[in-house]
């Protein structure tokens, strides 16, 4: 666990520090100093920036990165000199065609690589379209920033775009659902929300209006979210599936939990259990039905503090009859198997 622990944030250290060394060294070529000195101010920066994102790459890959990889980051680290110089600097490097040639043809040879890369991703047999498209662009982009834009499509087409349908259940599972229950709190956060919204621009357009635009903004992203939220509750239940129970919370869980890790399951849900750090209480709004007892446990997943392996699963549903009694089929099959 401390493992996982330690990769977590040696990965987040990966994305963080070399954001405030970029935005450092950006901060620094802008100084009177920087602009009496374009030219080595301007290689200091091309040279902070691709050292900072190349080591940055080798702290996460652990091994010996490949030659794509390399090369994107190096385009990547061009085309934020390009955009981050100050005119200035800027126009010391057009003065440069020795330079700009050398950075163009490392973008170049990025996108060729990238091309070929995104080619076979489309041609691969075992993905879907999304993922397809996906793939395609991490080949092109980060696949950090593909994964947030990814994310970020998922919240707004949720809460813009489906309206209605079928909840998401693959072939081979059962779904059970848990937003019955949330049904009213959600309906009433909704309304609060909106008569919040309103009273924070009515108020604010009285001193600033461009402080009720902003926050017109803020409250209307965070609004389209929550619908997000809310509606995934429905379209997102728990899957008992052939070789697992898929614990989903919405857009918030997402644990898979293998039936060779599942002990027993049962809805006697004690107090001290549910404060035990290594419990992943997946119920929202409301004291779980259903506990999973685990025989292996999963790692824990926490970006800030180190916690213990998993070893129960509570969540609730709005009918754990049926699941426990499946589930406890399922697990009685693979006993007479073993």
């Amino acid at each position: 666990m401390v493992g996982v622990a330690d990769s977590i944030g040696r990965r987040a250290a990966t994305i963080v520090v070399p954001a405030v060394i970029t935005a450092g060294a950006g901060l620094a070529v802008r100084t009177p100093l920087a602009a009496a000195h374009p030219l080595p101010a301007l290689l200091l920066f091309l040279w902070i920036v691709a050292d900072t994102l190349t080591l940055a790459l080798l702290a996460r890959t652990h091994r010996r990165p490949p030659a794509p990889a390399v090369l994107g980051t190096l385009a990547g680290a061009c085309l934020i000199v390009v955009a981050g110089a100050p005119p200035a600097l800027r126009v010391t490097l057009w003065e440069m065609p020795w330079l700009v040639t050398v950075m163009a043809a490392v973008v170049v040879g990025h996108v060729v690589a990238a091309g070929r890369s995104a080619r076979q991703a489309w041609r691969a047999p075992d993905a879907g379209a999304r993922e397809r498209y996906e793939r395609m662009a991490s080949a092109l982009l980060s696949p950090m920033l593909v994964r947030l834009a990814a994310a970020e499509w998922t919240v707004l087409h949720l809460a813009l775009f489906r309206w209605g349908g079928a909840p998401e259940i693959p072939a081979d599972g059962r779904g059970f659902a848990y937003h019955r229950h949330l049904a009213p709190m959600c309906a009433a956060l909704l309304v609060l929300s909106a008569i919040e919204m309103a009273v924070y621009h009515l108020l604010l357009a009285h001193w600033s209006r461009a402080g009720a635009v902003v926050m017109f903004v803020l409250s209307d992203m965070g609004f389209v979210y929550l619908v997000g939220l809310i509606k995934s509750f429905r379209l997102r239940p728990i899957l008992l599936m052939r070789d697992g129970v898929r614990v989903r919370a919405g857009l918030l869980i997402d644990r898979f939990v293998p039936l060779e890790a599942i002990a027993g399951v049962d809805g006697d849900v004690r107090g001290d259990e549910m404060r035990d750090a290594a419990t992943l209480n997946a119920a929202l709004l409301a004291w779980p039905n259903v506990v999973l007892r685990l025989r292996i446990p999963l790692p824990a997943r926490s970006l800030w503090r180190r916690k213990p392996p998993v070893v129960r699963v509570a969540f609730r549903l709005d009918e754990p009859e049926a699941f426990v009694r499946l589930l406890r089929w399922r697990l009685g099959q693979g006993a007479d198997r073993g």
